[in-house]
């Protein structure tokens, strides 16, 4: 059946776009649930393990467990559920006005551009790889990245529940080389690991600071695992680029030494590393 609907796709290439587009615009609806919700989950963790280590003799409070799919999505302000008809990836925004169908509240336009985003991600992915089991887990590299670049732009947190199954997944397509070598796919997430490892502590040993978080070793560990250590150097020559551009801006305007995240940078390097990294290579090589 799935060689059926792969040579479908490969005989009607506009079907699996529009079929890749309209499904990414509904993971971009559920990863603005994963954006938003993670983060509280985790605090609700970390509130309940604290209560438990401090006060273990007290009864820990029954506070309702927040998950991905529960309770039903509501409005912020009025906390009227969200009806499926006014969850409609982009055009239930459009149709609202970017407004709260019942208090009129404003809804942030971010909802629909990450939205957009996935399906543009995925189209992209689907142009380099066409209809592939190579696209397929392309897809969901990028949906996790999209993800992990707006929790970390957030929060400053790479959550391990995303980055170990990521890094996970690579090592296990890779097993059958499905992007490298199973041999590369270790390396790549050893030596990713290593790299921003030692570069923190020297960091930390030269100024006293901590200049980034274990979530972003993890990441970048996890993008080895996918690509292999070749493509390392890249990535970490962009999301360095970027991040310096990013933080010297931020400088200027703040006018005083903030923390930034890191993680987006590694995820947008990452990522155009794993479609266009070789090519990117070539060319600066001079091949």
């Amino acid at each position: 059946m799935f060689s059926n609907i792969i040579s479908y796709f490969i005989q009607n290439p506009t079907a699996l776009y529009i079929a890749v587009g309209l499904f990414s615009l509904c993971i971009g609806s559920f990863l603005n649930v994963v954006i938003y919700r993670t983060p509280k989950m985790m605090e609700q963790e970390w509130r309940t393990d604290c209560q438990m280590f401090l006060h273990p003799e007290q009864p820990v409070i029954d506070e309702a467990k927040l998950s991905l799919s529960k309770p039903a999505s509501t409005c912020p302000k009025c906390h009227q559920p969200i009806r499926w008809y006014q969850n409609i990836p982009v055009i239930s925004w459009l149709v609202l006005r970017g407004k709260c169908g019942n208090c009129q509240n404003p809804i942030s336009i971010r909802y629909p551009l990450i939205e957009l985003l996935t399906a543009a991600c995925a189209l992209l992915v689907v142009a380099v790889f066409g209809p592939t089991m190579q696209m397929l887990f392309g897809l969901i590299l990028t949906y996790v990245l999209i993800a992990l670049t707006f929790i970390d732009f957030d929060t400053k947190l790479l959550p391990d529940r995303y980055t170990l199954p990521l890094a996970a997944l690579g090592l296990g397509v890779n097993s059958y080389a499905l992007y490298t070598s199973p041999s590369s796919a270790i390396w790549g997430y050893i030596i990713g690991f290593l790299c921003l490892w030692i570069v923190y502590y020297l960091f930390k040993i030269i100024t006293g600071k901590e200049g980034m978080g274990y979530g972003d070793f993890k990441l970048l560990a996890a993008l080895g695992a996918w690509m292999g250590p070749l493509l390392l150097p890249l990535i970490v020559l962009l999301s360095s680029l970027v991040g310096a551009i990013i933080g010297i801006i931020l400088l200027k305007v703040r006018k005083e030494n903030q923390p930034f995240a890191f993680g987006p940078y590694i995820a947008i390097a990452g990522w155009i590393a794993f479609l266009w990294g070789e090519q990117i290579m070539k060319v600066y090589l001079g091949q």
